[in-house]
């Protein structure tokens, strides 16, 4: 049987608990998300979410709505800054943000559905997220190291590569890849339709002749032999034909970056960066770009920023008095251009990097999710 790509989830067993308690209504609002159109997958990180500040209360006797004040959640925040995974690293300021704004968003459909007087969430300080320089773009010689570590030989092998050439193509993301089906593929026009991406919007793009025949390969010698009637169309298959699990495909994508020793860590989403920025080296247009990666607006206030060290030369040229043997007059027209596209750049790659975290995918690992005490790890599944 072919599991589901997006299976509905259920934040805790409610059965013998109170139908008022926080786990019942964290449930609901689960639901209230589907109804509003929400992605399963949006759902299932905000149960990871919920079921870790739930297990949280419980421990602390805190079982319903009302129990919940700005001190407790004070004190919850506490919790995550404090937090410790089994290594020792501690939760990003980007990881604590997320999990308090999906528990003030909980607190404020409670407020509007009128289950509580006033919502304790509502004036709490939100950390600062960090902003900080990313962990590595692939140079092109770097990527086709990467390429050239898989077994080719093997049927597995062929699937990677087409997978991993799809990414360096088109720079979709991890779930819109897992999402692909054989209708979404259209190898005369070199186009690809990504169906319902981030926001639920749909987007075609262009995908390159090398993953296209990469594709074809896979096609024509692995996918047919793993099967499993009916056929779902799901495009990527597991030697099994099922859907591809995301946690999975990050630790595919991180063993090959790391095989390959090149000195860089990363997963799906660095082939997301490395895309954008030897597009905006070779000279695209960022408009084209943001089309390209599914970006309906650049957020300025995400996680950190990546620009382009052309568009920096060029401004550290034309000012700085010690760049060049022979000072020449500086262009104000061409200054203020290259100005304006490294801000535009910065938004850009400020926007990627947010999205990385936020969909667990910066940097190739399984994250620790924070536990109660004496709980359960939150956030745990298996594939």
């Amino acid at each position: 049987m072919v599991h589901q790509l997006s299976p509905r989830v259920q934040l805790l067993e409610t059965s013998g608990n109170e139908p008022d308690g926080l786990a019942a209504f964290m449930n609901q609002f689960l639901e209230s998300m589907r109804v509003r159109g929400l992605s399963e997958y949006t759902i299932h990180r905000r149960c990871h979410v919920f079921r870790n500040f739930a297990e949280w209360c419980a421990v602390r006797g805190l079982k319903y709505p009302r129990d919940i004040t700005k001190p407790i959640l004070e004190r919850y925040q506490r919790h995550l800054y404090h937090f410790r995974s089994a290594n020792g690293s501690p939760l990003s300021f980007r990881t604590q943000y997320i999990y308090l704004t999906a528990i003030q968003g909980f607190f404020r459909y409670l407020g509007k559905q009128n289950f509580i007087l006033s919502n304790p969430a509502s004036d709490l300080d939100l950390p600062r997220c960090e902003k900080r320089l990313p962990r590595g773009v692939l140079s092109i010689s770097e990527v086709e190291q990467v390429l050239n570590v898989i077994d080719i030989k093997e049927t597995v092998g062929i699937r990677d590569r087409a997978i991993l050439e799809t990414f360096y193509s088109t720079g979709i993301r991890r779930m819109e890849l897992i999402r692909l089906h054989l209708f979404d593929l259209d190898i005369d026009r070199q186009t690809l339709m990504i169906r319902e991406g981030k926001g639920k919007k749909d987007r075609m793009i262009p995908i390159g002749e090398r993953a296209l025949s990469w594709i074809r390969k896979y096609l024509e010698d692995v996918r047919p032999s793993w099967v499993v009637e009916p056929d779902s169309g799901i495009l990527f298959l597991t030697v099994k034909g099922e859907f591809l699990s995301p946690h999975w495909l990050s630790r595919m994508v991180g063993e090959f970056l790391e095989k390959a020793n090149i000195g860089k860590k990363g997963s799906c989403h660095m082939f997301r960066h490395t895309m954008a920025t030897l597009m905006l080296e070779g000279g695209a247009d960022i408009r084209f770009i943001q089309q390209m990666l599914g970006h309906a607006k650049l957020d300025t206030t995400s996680l950190y920023t990546q620009i382009s060290i052309r568009k920096l030369q060029e401004i550290y040229l034309a000012t700085h008095p010690g760049a060049k043997l022979e000072r020449k007059k500086p262009d104000p027209e061409a200054i203020e251009e290259a100005e304006q596209q490294l801000a535009t750049e910065a938004e850009l790659f400020s926007s990627l990097a947010a999205e990385a975290e936020e969909e667990g995918d910066d940097d190739g690992k399984k994250r620790s999710r924070p536990r109660a005490k004496g709980g359960k790890q939150a956030g745990r599944t298996a594939r």
